[in-house]
């Protein structure tokens, strides 16, 4: 197990709702005992680990829409609902319980923003410059964010209107050798467009 080598860590389980039953009497162990013991007699220490777990239990009673014009507080309902999904064991080992609230517009664009510093990464191996207008970044932000996923279709998007249409230019077409891609957005397709420009272009022609 990785914490018997790295005892200094922070688990992300995510959707832990979704877990198998024996993954949740693990982790009763675990919060119990801060040890886990695996089918080998080995003991990983567990006390300076930091679970972080995530659930989708109770995101539906929040989200319920008030009637008139008064606000109205949610949060008892879908702690109801997590109560349904998690035993009392289970919930009185949690040191707390936090609350959401959905991603904001400048949030979700520096999702945009990190996709394609990342990608960017990647092509400056390649010699390749990446220039993505803003209107496109706006439209990858409005297409990978879903209210109930948030973020998460946005991995999908990327590779779907970035790196597929790159990625037979760089193979075989005019990015072979290095160059400069322009991505835009045509208002009128609501569609990005692309430019590619071949580093060939760049370079003074050989001696005769």
């Amino acid at each position: 197990m990785r914490w018997i080598k790295h005892p200094h860590a922070v688990l992300l389980l995510d959707e832990i709702e979704k877990a198998h039953p024996d993954v949740f009497n693990l982790l009763l162990q675990v919060m119990d005992n801060g040890t886990l013991t695996d089918n080998n007699g080995r003991k990983a220490d567990f006390r300076n680990v930091v679970l972080v777990m995530t659930t989708n239990a109770g995101v539906r009673e929040t989200e319920r829409k008030s009637i008139g014009l008064i606000h109205q507080d949610n949060s008892t309902d879908a702690m109801g609902e997590i109560k349904k999904v998690f035993t009392p064991e289970f919930r009185n080992r949690l040191d707390n319980i936090i609350w959401f609230d959905h991603l904001s517009g400048e949030v979700i664009h520096q999702v945009v923003d990190k996709f394609i510093v990342e990608l960017q990464a990647q092509l400056d191996q390649k010699g390749v410059s990446l220039e993505v207008s803003q209107e496109a970044r706006d439209w990858l932000a409005e297409k990978g964010y879903d209210r109930a996923m948030g973020a998460r279709p946005m991995a999908r998007v990327i590779q779907d209107n970035l790196k597929k249409p790159l990625a037979n230019e760089l193979l075989f077409g005019s990015l072979v050798d290095g160059g400069q891609v322009t991505v835009a957005l045509d208002k009128e397709k609501n569609a990005l467009t692309y430019g590619f420009q071949s580093a060939q272009k760049h370079k003074p022609e050989a001696a005769h």
